[in-house]
């Protein structure tokens, strides 16, 4: 991999990096890429669309997946034009700015997503342990104030981090790990004390990530407390199947954002093939593999989106 030093680029310029040791085949790497951009892309914009234009979807359960698909789309969106410039060869160059921006778009709507999907486990406890109270607690006005609650309390706490970089040393290599920018990567350029910022975002994992993952994994302990008390087995498997979809939503996030932080601190020593892996993977796999699940799994969503992409005379005929 060539080498920048701080001597020889302006400080406020960075390079990024493809796939390491198939630079050759980045253009056919790209192709993938574009795939997976396209169909999360597409896919979102579909759920997005069918919710906002079926009466039949204005409830809270899916008001939820529209603000899921819209944080998907936050956390991809940003990269699209620097994995591409990277992957077709264009440019490698991102000016610190712009970095930092893409930077707060990526970590502030995972973030979102985490509380979304915390919110999403809320709604089927309601759902499934007060049935007769579900309309009267999760209210449209409810909603969009959980919605907006979910936003900000990602959004604002990550600015500090943001503006703190403004203020370091980048006397290191200038060669970031990825083809976007994350802040864990960009820190270890820091020539400098960086203890401020790893132990803040360490804070800020654990107070989101840990305290979001504990609260879906009390809900769940109470649905299933309560599926229990049913009756036959045919109810019990009913009620937890309107759960399925959330749970693979869950995993789908948590997984690799728990590898990539894990990957970040502890496997300095990996190869830059895993690193890369495991970022592209956090990046891609949730727009990618949410609107699928819930397209597959959800009648309604399912018959939301055959409306939206068929001709209205067929529905009329």
């Amino acid at each position: 991999m060539e080498d920048f030093n701080a001597s020889s680029i302006p400080s406020s310029t960075f390079y990024l990096t493809g796939i390491p040791g198939y630079e050759a085949i980045h253009h056919w790497i790209s192709i993938p890429f574009c795939i997976l951009y396209f169909i999360g892309i597409v896919g979102n914009c579909t759920i997005l669309h069918a919710i906002w234009n079926d009466p039949s979807l204005h409830e809270p359960m899916y008001y939820f997946l529209a603000m899921l698909s819209f944080s998907d789309m936050g956390m991809s969106l940003p990269t699209l034009a620097s994995v591409l410039r990277v992957l077709w060869s264009i440019s490698r160059e991102i000016e610190f700015n712009t970095c930092v921006t893409q930077m707060f778009f990526i970590h502030a709507f995972s973030f979102t997503e985490s509380g979304v999907l915390l919110a999403m486990a809320f709604d089927r406890y309601v759902a499934i342990c007060h049935p007769l109270r579900y309309a009267t607690i999760l209210t449209p006005q409810r909603i969009a104030r959980i919605g907006i609650f979910a936003f900000l309390r990602s959004s604002l706490p990550v600015i500090p981090l943001m503006i703190r970089l403004k203020y370091f040393p980048f006397c290191h290599s200038h060669v970031l790990s990825h083809s976007y920018c994350l802040h864990q990567d960009i820190i270890r350029l820091v020539c400098a004390d960086t203890k401020f910022n790893f132990i803040y975002g360490l804070l800020l994992v654990t107070l989101f990530w840990g305290l979001d993952s504990l609260g879906i994994l009390v809900s769940y302990i109470f649905i299933l407390q309560s599926v229990l008390s049913i009756a036959t087995w045919e109810e019990r498997l009913k009620a937890l199947n309107t759960c399925a979809s959330h749970i693979c939503a869950v995993l789908i996030l948590y997984v690799p954002m728990i590898g990539l932080s894990i990957v970040h601190p502890f496997a300095k020593h990996a190869s830059p093939l895993v690193h890369v892996l495991m970022a592209d993977i956090y990046l891609l796999v949730p727009p990618v593999l949410n609107p699928i699940i819930y397209s597959v799994k959800n009648k309604k969503i399912r018959r939301g989106i055959i409306h939206l992409i068929t001709p209205k005379r067929f529905h009329s005929t």
